[in-house]
């Protein structure tokens, strides 16, 4: 759901560690102009409220809300606002060897950086999947290895969509690196390894590794250690274990964060799963 307007220009600047410092911008201008500059990093832009008119490649480009712009590093553009209450957005700033380490993970040729083609497009589930995402990378609870593979997914959709690279081949079964992923997993579900971890654990490369997992479960690797985690949940509350108690054992963030969960799960908060179950 779209955040409510701001009267007021602000900005808000992060990086995710665990994506290799990928670079993140949340804004709202109004009247800021941009000069002609470069970045050494692509810029994927999302629009949500408002539009940016910009000067890239020698053209004049207009992104309006519901659409996304893509730059290509080292191109000069500009940046102004195409409406008179400016524009809101969200930016991502992956330089290109991120994004050539993600073909290399699906063992695609690289031998250069991919370029993106065109500048602005209207794909209405891409704009909901990229705002999604970066909404996800800049909350601080979100667990690494959710972040590390919801990225990997939506950067292969938007290179596969709007970029020129070989097609990608069908994942494997893999029975005997899913397997193991589960045991691991299973083992560390206070602390769970990060998704490089896992795929090195098992002799497969990350993506490879992610896309292996979720045809053989159905589930993204952080996604199926929720469940495992939920399962264990429920059996310390029938044991008589209070939710907090619960949430600290298996690295919930915190007691809202697994009553939520549990909840979304279940239909019940764990509070009174526990007294219906002890008595």
């Amino acid at each position: 759901m779209p955040e409510p307007a701001s009267a007021e220009e602000q900005s808000r600047f992060s990086a995710v560690a665990e994506l290799d410092g990928l670079e993140l911008l949340s804004a709202r201008f109004i009247d800021h102009s941009f000069a002609p500059h470069v970045h050494d990093s692509y810029a994927i832009a999302v629009l949500e409220e408002g539009a940016e008119r910009y000067r890239y490649r020698g053209a004049e480009h207009l992104a309006a809300a519901g659409s996304f712009a893509l730059l290509n590093p080292d191109e000069v553009h500009t940046g102004s606002k195409a409406s008179e209450q400016g524009w809101r957005y969200r930016v991502f700033y992956p330089h290109p060897g991120q994004l050539q380490g993600l073909l290399a993970e699906l063992e695609l040729p690289h031998g250069s950086a991919p370029m993106f083609h065109g500048s602005v497009h209207r794909d209405a589930d891409l704009v909901g999947a990229l705002l999604r995402l970066h909404r996800l990378l800049e909350h601080p609870d979100t667990p690494a290895l959710q972040r590390q593979t919801r990225w990997r997914e939506v950067m292969l959709q938007l290179l596969q969509r709007h970029a020129r690279v070989p097609a990608v081949r069908a994942p494997g079964q893999e029975p005997q690196a899913v397997a193991r992923a589960k045991e691991l997993l299973a083992a560390s579900l206070s602390e769970p390894p990060a998704l490089e971890q896992l795929a090195q654990a098992v002799n497969l490369s990350p993506f490879h590794f992610a896309r292996v997992f979720r045809r053989a479960t159905g589930l993204p690797p952080h996604a199926w250690l929720r469940q495992r985690r939920l399962e264990q949940a429920r059996a310390l509350l029938r044991g008589g274990c209070a939710p907090l108690e619960v949430a600290l054992r298996l690295g919930f963030a915190d007691q809202s964060h697994l009553s939520r969960q549990f909840k979304q799960a279940y239909g019940i908060a764990p509070g009174a799963y526990r007294s219906a179950c002890v008595g």
